[in-house]
């Protein structure tokens, strides 16, 4: 990379890439976050040999486990999944508290060139219908939380979906993804919105007409909020001149937005000889033997980083020191 292009991904840093900006707007009683996602999500996606509507659509699911799993308040990971009947089988993204993600998609070729040839390869048709899941993994000693969601056609649907069924809390999300050429040259952005409408209890001795008037005040606000979420448009969301506190402050400057501290974002695939090692221990000496290619070396790859790592059947069959 050269100087020019160094001096440039530093600046579109500085601007607010590759970070997710928490905000409130407490005269409408919405909670939300932004996601802005620079050179973690183009590295993601050029880790695979991915066609263009695929890496779209991994880069996207990106920026949605971007937003949530920032809202981890330990240090766990947050591993989100989209599971198809469509050509774009599986994607997967996976978040690893404060700020480390990795992401992957599985796919039929000839299924997405079909479409691609067709002018269809759109999120509906590469997505088809399946399940969004959502596994929270708060480490060893702690059970696993897990929660799905329909998925038809639409990775903002079904998370709106997710948190209307299981948290019953009213949620919009706007997903955006694509490229941009610059003097660093042509790479991937990512951007993400989420709003949630997050009004204080009634308060036990309300009457049930003062009840009726904070139901229709509710609802006024969440329209309200609504409203002004869906002027946002996928530019916004992309632009690297525009930053998170800049465009909550274009959606909600009149009600009054207050932004906090954003949190961090960093590509991380966090494979390791050694974790694969064990992995591939855990077969039998006859699977293992299976394995061995022809220079009797054993090859495995990650998926999500395409790193390859050799072993020899000798250090399978030793004993971990």
């Amino acid at each position: 990379m050269t100087g020019k292009q160094q001096e440039t991904r530093a600046a579109r840093a500085d601007m607010g890439d590759d970070i997710v900006l928490p905000f409130t707007v407490e005269a409408l009683d919405v909670r939300g976050r932004i996601a802005h996602l620079g050179a973690v999500v183009d590295t993601a996606v050029r880790q695979h040999d991915l066609p263009e509507p695929v890496a779209r659509l991994l880069a996207e699911m990106l920026a949605l486990t971007a937003l949530l799993g920032t809202t981890l308040k330990f240090n766990g990971k947050l591993i989100a999944q989209a599971q198809t009947d469509g050509p774009v089988r599986l994607l997967v993204a996976d978040f690893a508290a404060p700020g480390s993600i990795r992401g992957l998609a599985r796919f039929d070729a000839e299924r997405v060139r079909a479409l691609m040839e067709e002018g269809a390869a759109t999120e509906d048709r590469l997505l088809g219908t399946g399940q969004l899941v959502f596994t929270l993994d708060q480490g060893p000693h702690m059970r696993r939380y897990q929660g799905v969601a329909r998925l038809q056609g639409s990775l903002e649907r079904a998370a709106e979906e997710y948190f209307a069924s299981s948290e019953q809390i009213p949620t919009r999300v706007r997903l955006a993804a694509g490229t941009l050429m610059d003097v660093a040259g042509e790479h991937w952005r990512a951007g993400a919105m989420m709003i949630q409408h997050m009004p204080p209890p009634a308060g036990a001795a309300a009457t049930d007409e003062e009840r009726e008037r904070k139901r229709e005040a509710d609802a006024d606000n969440w329209a309200t909020a609504e409203a002004l979420f869906d002027t946002l448009e996928d530019q916004e969301l992309l632009d690297p001149s525009i930053s998170p506190e800049r465009l909550a402050y274009r959606l909600f400057h009149e009600h009054g937005v207050r932004a906090f501290e954003p949190v961090r974002l960093r590509w991380d695939c966090r494979c390791s000889r050694e974790t694969l090692l064990e992995v591939l221990r855990r077969f039998s000496p006859e699977e293992r033997a299976e394995m061995v290619e022809e220079d009797g070396k054993i090859r495995a790859r990650c998926e999500f980083c395409s790193t390859t790592y050799e072993f020899t059947p000798e250090e399978l069959a030793a004993k971990p020191s």
